[in-house]
């Protein structure tokens, strides 16, 4: 009776701690980023942290992380920093939008026209090779040192990327696919909803990915040049007051701006175009 009990208790499943437990150990082992990602960040930190202390760098030439963290707590209990934040936020999301729609419509038109593609890729390639950071100067003089100049460089900064995942998503349609539909009668918009859009999806969202980030980098480089408010000039302020675990602390908030942009495309991207695979970025 007792063995035939013993038999019993092996053969029910195991708990539900126990099985959370073991898929955590299985996660654990088959995605060994969930735990090396922070164990990196920590052990990095704690370098910086007392590694410096050691050789004896000042803090005006590296400051600690504690340094850092303080400043930036400082900051963001400041209203005059999240003023800051929000123009930079504000250039930087209407800038993306413009660039991105412009892409789009440009990037639908080109691949969908044939003589307008060969008419006009040449003169994309061209001006692709021009370093859009150059052109801050050039925008800050043509659109004054407000808003509009910041808006202008983001949105050209992030146009190409998307452009050019564009019209290579595009291009990028199953022919069979498209050769069936043709022989059943689809027309033009069937096939261009049914199939090019579909095949281009994951070139879009790569295009946004790398715009979104490129537009927080326009927005800056632009207020660098001119600018009287935004965390671009807040980087030049803290950089003439030799404040520098005030810019490593602006330089944390971009890093996470750019963080959380890149998280909610790819969040949107698992919901709309969940079937696709990782696409790689064209014309970053």
């Amino acid at each position: 009776m007792a063995t035939t009990n013993l038999v019993d208790k092996l053969a029910e499943p195991p708990t539900s701690a126990a099985t959370g437990a073991a898929r955590r150990r299985l996660d654990f082992r088959e995605k060994p980023q969930l735990w090396l990602v922070p164990a990196v960040f920590v052990v990095v930190v704690l370098l910086w942290e007392y590694g410096i202390q050691l050789i004896g760098v000042d803090e005006y030439v590296l400051p600690r992380p504690s340094q850092v963290v303080d400043s930036l707590w400082r900051q963001l209990g400041d209203d005059l920093f999240w003023g800051h934040f929000w123009v930079t936020s504000q250039e930087a999301l209407v800038g993306f939008v413009i660039g991105v729609g412009a892409a789009v419509l440009l990037g639908t038109f080109i691949s969908q026209v044939k003589v307008v593609e060969a008419t006009l890729m040449p003169y994309i390639v061209a001006f692709q090779t021009v370093p859009k950071v150059a052109l801050a100067p050039l925008f800050v003089v043509w659109f004054g040192f407000g808003l509009t100049s910041k808006v202008v460089m983001a949105a050209v900064i992030s146009f190409f990327p998307m452009l050019v995942n564009v019209i290579e998503g595009l291009r990028a349609a199953d022919a069979d696919k498209i050769q069936m539909l043709t022989v059943f009668g689809a027309s033009k918009t069937q096939i261009f909803r049914m199939v090019r859009l579909p095949s281009a999806l994951p070139f879009i969202f790569a295009g946004l990915d790398i715009g979104i980030v490129f537009a927080i980098l326009g927005a800056v480089v632009g207020e660098f040049i001119g600018a009287k408010e935004g965390l671009g000039y807040l980087l030049l302020q803290t950089n003439y007051n030799f404040d520098i675990a005030g810019m490593f602390a602006v330089l944390v908030v971009l890093s996470v701006m750019g963080l959380l942009a890149h998280f909610v495309i790819r969040l949107v991207q698992k919901r709309v175009a969940f079937w696709a695979e990782e696409t790689k970025v064209i014309g970053a």
